[in-house]
């Protein structure tokens, strides 16, 4: 069963019974007009949420689906599963016919859960492996092949499961559209992994930051239930771009140690732990070499304007 319920009041106000086994996943679309399910049954449900009534059916007994997501407000759905090999699976849908999916890709032979992640904002799909320790990620197009590959963020360490952060808690000023919080049994911790785009420009960067959903809600408990829908309320995070702080804080005055290694004093250039930190480090480091090199330049052009008004001085004539 599938329980919606008024957070205002504490309580359910609707009760979906329309799965015969347990309920793998759910996701609902950008105005909360349908819910998308997945069963332990092996099907792919749409779902209208206010009278519990199915929409959409589709049997996957080539594409078994453990995840669903929709994407965005494009009337499209992701599943990820397996396959009747039992190699990892993603799967594209329409929303209005799961008679067929639009796509099928396989990914790879592994046993983990694929975990879909779906940012409406720059159309990118990012799918990380529960057991794995990379994180693939995709641009979602409108027309075929629906489906690009990009890269993939690749770590030792194995994730039992991710969080995410939400839109208005990024730091847009370097350009991070996503970020996970990836739990790692083995550490004990929970790593933050940015999705940063490589940008030097120090403008902000309207492409990337469309108008995205904020934390007001469109609909009120009772104009939901009585079957209004309503986009969500959009806000810019160009007020995020920098926080001008008013409280200053100095962290008090330590020793200074040093870990000296093969000459280079490891507490003061610590190594990047992360692809995202190498990248950063490498355009820090390529916007250094241009100034020095600048500057290197210059220097040698007033060496030589030197030269010239020392050679003048030597010519004139001791008379003059």
């Amino acid at each position: 069963q599938v329980l919606i319920w008024n957070l205002e009041s504490g309580e359910p106000v609707k009760m979906i019974d329309c799965h015969s086994d347990v309920i793998l996943c759910m996701s609902f679309n950008a105005d909360g007009s349908l819910l998308a399910t997945t069963c332990k049954d092996k099907r792919l449900r749409v779902v209208e949420p206010r009278s519990g009534r199915v929409l959409q059916e589709a049997s996957c007994k080539n594409h078994r689906v453990n995840r669903v997501v929709f994407l965005g407000s494009t009337k499209r759905l992701l599943t990820t599963g397996v396959s009747r090999w039992n190699t990892r699976q993603i799967a594209l849908w329409d929303q209005e016919d799961l008679s067929m999916p639009l796509i099928e890709e396989e990914i790879d032979g592994l046993s983990g859960l694929l975990f879909p992640f779906y940012d409406a904002d720059t159309h990118m799909l990012y799918l990380a492996g529960k057991g794995d320790g990379n994180i693939r990620y995709y641009e979602i197009g409108s027309e075929k092949p629906y489906l690009s590959y990009l890269m993939e963020f690749r770590s030792p360490a194995p994730q039992k499961g991710l969080g995410v952060m939400p839109k208005h808690g990024l730091d847009v000023s370097a350009c991070e559209v996503f970020r996970f919080y990836k739990l790692i049994t083995l550490k004990g911790l929970i790593e933050p992994i940015s999705m940063i785009v490589p940008r030097r420009s120090e403008t902000y960067q309207e492409d990337i930051y469309p108008m995205t959903p904020g934390t007001e809600p469109a609909l009120t408990p009772d104009e939901w239930l009585s079957g209004v829908n309503r986009d969500p309320i959009l806000v810019s995070l160009k007020e995020g771009y920098k926080r001008n702080s008013k409280i200053v804080f100095k962290a008090p005055v330590r020793e200074k140690k040093s870990v000296v290694v093969n000459g280079i004093d490891l507490l003061e250039n610590v190594p990047p732990r992360t692809e995202n930190e190498l990248l950063r480090m490498f355009f820090r480091q390529q916007d250094e070499i241009r100034r020095l090199k600048d500057e290197l330049s210059q220097k040698d052009i007033r060496i030589r304007q030197l030269q010239l008004e020392l050679k003048n001085i030597r010519n004139i004539p001791k008379n003059n």
